[in-house]
């Protein structure tokens, strides 16, 4: 049922990149401040002309999920074809979840607006809202379906509904606060909706690599083993969380203030902002990485081990898990690299780099999945980020005229070389520990004790390496994303 779950989510969730986090945000966010240079009111105009645009996209687009469910599930997943049962419930998650796209895209508008007025904190907390959503579902709503002869699963869908419509309104007064209430342009569309509507058109490509990656891993893991799909999925999800919380945060302040920067004129200050969030991104998510591969095992036991989630299925999410978390620094580069390409009006080429490594990807993982199994499929995924923000960092320098130490400088190298001590370190000293003999709470707090020394090493090695201020402008760039 999981499976069944997590396929029918993937179909909103592919779609939700595109049109809400990734390419429409691009788009909108340099868009959206040069109308608020001109005037405030005529940022207002643009806000609500293209929540009209969105809203009506996003629910035709929605209308023929919900018709076509049988067909897309067929395609998505092929193995389910066969299971009566399982395809039945994949399709009716699938409807049930599609209106979340809507939801999802709107709350993103308004993220994207508020960013832009320079308010981080409650945007950034808005999908917090939405998982305590679907965790009250969880627990609230699995008896409700039942008792009208619905699967229990049905209950993460109802939550998914719920939980994206919770999203965007949370967002509404602070909109309404900052004076951007509803108003509409005479004529119906404001000029500049144009603009972000052919902004978009490559962006739709250009920030598809990891959704069709994910696709394709889809596809391929139903015709695996029985479960490869939730642990490549649950393991996904612990992989999102340093993305969510790190990569997410420092792409979307740079797209603010790298886009007013380069709008002003200021092209000095856009490269050296740009240049300081692509470090700041390494040195941040580093640490991060070493967390996820040396204690994949841990984490996920700890997190899921109980009930039908059994010891097999923890070693199975771990595997590839840390595959995934592999990737974790260039998902990173890519959150950054991909909106200011859009800042410079440069749209097409993450388009190019998505569909080179989309085809890698595709080669890489359908000559090997029959022979090494579902963990492929993750490591694939790091591989073709691995080639795309490469590719675009090498051509974001030259774009910018940033000379070979644009990016790769030797503060750079002090950072991989502090987390390879730091990951050395963990890996001889975690051996002592007897993890699974300690009870719950043990475990939690040897985990919290263990990522807070990784932690703190990690800082005070860059401190004895001589990058002091590097330490303390990433942590000044946190706060100035989550203080206001």
């Amino acid at each position: 049922m999981t499976d069944a779950f997590y396929v029918a989510f993937r179909i909103p969730n592919l779609l939700r990149d595109l049109f809400a986090e990734g390419a429409f945000s691009a788009a909108f966010v340099p868009t959206f401040i040069e109308a608020k240079e001109q005037s405030r009111e005529s940022a207002r105009k643009l806000l609500w002309s293209l929540l009209i645009v969105l809203t009506a996209t996003t629910l035709a687009i929605s209308t023929l999920i919900i018709i076509f469910a049988p067909e897309i599930i067929s395609v998505f997943a092929p193995g389910f074809v066969g299971d009566s049962e399982k395809f039945e419930v994949t399709v009716g998650l699938t409807r049930m979840m599609a209106p979340f796209l809507t939801f999802v895209s709107i709350a993103a508008l308004f993220m994207g607006a508020l960013n832009s007025l320079k308010v981080f904190f409650i945007p950034a907390l808005a999908p917090a809202f939405f998982n305590v959503t679907m965790i009250i579902c969880m627990i609230a709503l699995p008896s409700v379906m039942s008792s009208y002869g619905y699967p229990t699963i049905y209950a993460l869908g109802a939550g998914v509904f719920i939980g994206g419509l919770v999203q965007a309104l949370i967002q509404v007064p602070l909109i309404l606060k900052k004076g951007f209430g509803p108003t509409l342009p005479k004529g119906g569309v404001h000029p500049k909706t144009k603009k972000v509507v052919k902004l978009l058109g490559p962006g739709l490509i250009g920030f598809a690599a990891t959704q069709v990656n994910l696709i394709v891993n889809t596809i391929l893991a139903t015709g695996t083993v029985v479960g490869a799909v939730s642990w490549l999925s649950f393991a996904f999800r612990l992989f999102q969380l340093p993305v969510g919380i790190l990569s997410v945060s420092i792409g979307n302040a740079n797209l603010v203030h790298f886009s007013n920067a380069w709008k002003a004129n200021r092209r000095d200050e856009a490269r050296e902002l740009l240049k300081s969030s692509y470090l700041t991104s390494w040195m941040i998510i580093l640490p991060a990485m070493v967390i996820s591969i040396l204690f994949a095992q841990e984490i996920v036991h700890l997190i899921f081990e109980r009930g039908a989630f059994d010891e097999t299925s923890t070693l199975m999410t771990s595997k590839a898990l840390v595959w995934y978390a592999c990737g974790l620094p260039f998902y990173g580069i890519y959150k950054i690299l991909v909106p200011a390409f859009y800042t410079i009006d440069r749209q097409k080429i993450p388009v190019y780099c998505s569909i080179l490594s989309i085809a890698f990807n595709i080669v890489f993982c359908i000559s090997l999945v029959p022979i090494y199994g579902f963990e492929v499929l993750a490591l694939g995924t790091t591989f073709s980020m691995l080639f795309n923000s490469s590719a675009q960092t090498w051509i974001m320098r030259k774009d910018l005229d940033m000379g070979i130490t644009g990016f790769l400088n030797l503060r750079l190298f002090k950072i991989f070389l502090v987390t390879g001590v730091t990951a050395a370190l963990t890996w001889l000293v975690k051996p002592y520990v007897p993890y699974y003999e300690l009870n719950f709470y043990g475990k939690c707090g040897y985990l919290l004790f263990s990522f807070s020394i990784i932690f703190i090493v990690y800082g005070g090695l860059l401190f004895a390496v001589g990058e002091r201020s590097v330490v303390l402008n990433s942590l000044k760039k946190i706060k100035k994303r989550f203080g206001k």
